[in-house]
């Protein structure tokens, strides 16, 4: 089980203070997360992209290189990339270089993103968002698998005898999740290639996620990949922890009133009993984390949106603190007391590299 956070790169203003960072700071407080994550013991960090204020998160293989140059350990991944929007040889090739230089420790996941004006800025159509996810990641995969790819789609210009350059490191590509909240579509996606499911239902009840999670195990299943609870399934969640409970919902209270996706609507509580967003103490981020398993079954992937809605970075990294001393032992412990041998762990470059060597010695042998 993998436990790590997650930012969307928002530059939003401190309700408490009247205080909005600037960019420079809110990219900066970026790079301090992405190291006290590391120092904590989270095992992954995932990086938004958007292309419209007040975000800064345009380039998220720039600043996941800078990460990499900077922590050992720390599973760098996105928290979304705009399959839709962003050419595949692009993707293709930057995160295979990015794979390079941070010696594997790369994987990423593919989304259509929340913001529509990103369409025609880059010479699409929203009404066309499904249609370029499935033809472009199709692309993709082709870029990464084959050395040579003589491709032709509606949505983009044809490649005649293309090499993306650098080739993915060790001869295996990025493990690729699919994103979606709402789209059965990606979860089928997702089952058709065998790869990742990443359910962000920060917004949604679990009711939902289960649903969106049982179709894609069953599709998984159906298409030949392994039983349906062997599906890679990866989960979102937001959490804001005091010691005391009540302490945490009284400071939260103003970030999340006036958060710019969720505020002036239904009230905290409310929001509390309808969504993952945990406000309170580390046990009840455990109880509510551990609880989440009797709707999704077993799953490999654990992200928290942490550094939202204006939190200063002081606060935040206190979060990480208590994320990585109280809250992450805990569920480590439990999920791997929980989670049947058969199960798989969550994908690895090493894992991965490990799995190639093994069929390729197994087609060898017969």
């Amino acid at each position: 089980m993998q436990f790590g956070i997650f930012t969307v790169g928002d530059v939003t203003t401190d309700p408490t203070t009247g205080r909005t960072p600037t960019e420079h700071e809110r990219i900066k407080a970026t790079l301090a997360i992405a190291r006290k994550a590391e120092e904590v013991g989270l095992d992954v960090m995932a990086f938004g992209q958007h292309h419209n204020p007040p975000f800064v998160a345009s380039s998220p293989t720039t600043t996941m290189a800078y990460v990499a140059a900077q922590t050992e350990r720390l599973l760098l991944s996105t928290s979304t990339t705009l399959i839709t929007t962003t050419d595949p040889v692009r993707i293709a090739e930057d995160y295979a270089q990015l794979q390079h230089l941070a010696d594997g420790r790369v994987d990423l996941m593919l989304g259509r993103g929340n913001t529509g004006p990103v369409y025609p800025w880059f010479g699409k159509d929203i009404r066309d968002g499904i249609e370029l996810a499935i033809e472009n990641y199709a692309l993709l995969r082709r870029l990464w698998h084959e050395d040579v790819v003589t491709w032709e789609g509606k949505h983009r210009t044809p490649l005649q005898g293309f090499t993306s350059t650098p080739r993915p490191l060790d001869g295996v590509a990025p493990f690729v999740w699919h994103g979606s909240i709402r789209s059965p579509e990606i979860a089928e996606q997702a089952a058709y290639y065998g790869d990742g499911f990443f359910h962000n239902h920060i917004f949604w009840p679990s009711s939902h996620a289960a649903q969106m999670v049982r179709l894609y195990r069953r599709r998984f299943e159906h298409y030949g990949h392994g039983s349906a609870d062997q599906a890679i399934v990866g989960l979102g969640g937001q959490v804001f922890m005091r010691k005391n409970s009540q302490d945490a919902v009284r400071e939260f209270r103003p970030y999340f009133d006036n958060a710019p996706v969720y505020g002036h609507g239904p009230s905290l509580e409310e929001f509390t009993r309808q969504t993952p967003l945990t406000v309170g103490s580390p046990q009840e981020v455990i109880e509510r984390t551990l609880a989440t398993r009797e709707y999704v079954g077993d799953y490999q992937r654990q992200l928290w949106l942490m550094d939202h809605a204006g939190l200063p970075l002081k606060t935040v990294l206190e979060q990480l603190d208590l994320l990585g001393e109280e809250v992450v032992p805990v569920l480590r412990r439990e999920f791997a007391a929980l989670k049947p041998a058969h199960v798989p762990d969550a994908p690895t470059h090493s894992s991965r590299v490990a799995s190639a060597a093994a069929a390729a010695q197994q087609e060898v042998v017969a």
